[in-house]
């Protein structure tokens, strides 16, 4: 069975794949506006890790009223929601049996309820898989720490294969680094480098 996994390059996302590795043929595949490049990292890591990778192109009007939404409102959560059910409807159109993403327990953004699960699945055909929602963040890291070469720090500093960084730099755009700062809080990202040996 095909499985399309949105990709960040990210820790998450990789385990992700990892688990579901046995039961799919899985496909790494990045969402990406063409704002930037970012999504080269992802690609970089679905290599060292041996997996096949794909892109899919979305739609540059979701990014420009994610970003709006996001400086509206101060924060980033309801943009990125925003972009991640339009990555996951765009993902869904492929000719697939299955999409899944890395979203966790404890995750408050992105996530998809089960009416959101189960209107995708019925409307695509697909199954939608989100492996790692019975995990929390702890778990998730003791299981990392075993399995992956991990690099981590702020997430301006970290090379990602998201949306994010494309949603930051048309924040940027639009507005100004001042309103990229305002809206997104310092966090931590993960860039993975391989299987811990």
């Amino acid at each position: 069975m095909d499985l399309a996994l949105l990709y960040s390059g990210g820790k998450d996302s990789t385990l992700a794949a990892l688990l579901l590795d046995s039961f799919y043929d899985v496909t790494l595949v990045t969402g990406r506006f063409g704002i930037t490049d970012d999504w080269t990292h992802a690609e970089a890591a679905a290599d060292r890790l041996e997996y096949p990778f794909d892109t899919i192109d979305l739609d540059l009007d979701v990014a420009s009223e994610a970003v709006t939404r996001m400086s509206d409102d101060g924060y980033p959560r309801n943009g990125i929601q925003r972009v991640h059910e339009h990555a996951l409807e765009r993902v869904a159109d492929l000719d697939v049996d299955a999409v899944a993403d890395g979203t966790r327990r404890d995750d408050r953004v992105p996530t998809l309820s089960r009416a959101q699960a189960r209107s995708l699945e019925d409307r695509h055909s697909v199954d939608y898989l989100s492996p790692l929602a019975g995990l929390g963040r702890h778990a998730v890291d003791r299981i990392v720490a075993e399995a992956l070469d991990v690099e981590t720090g702020p997430s301006e500093q970290i090379p990602r294969g998201d949306y994010e960084a494309e949603l930051r730099a048309l924040l940027a755009q639009e507005r100004d680094q001042a309103a990229v700062d305002a809206v997104f809080p310092d966090h931590e990202q993960s860039y993975v480098r391989g299987l811990r040996e």
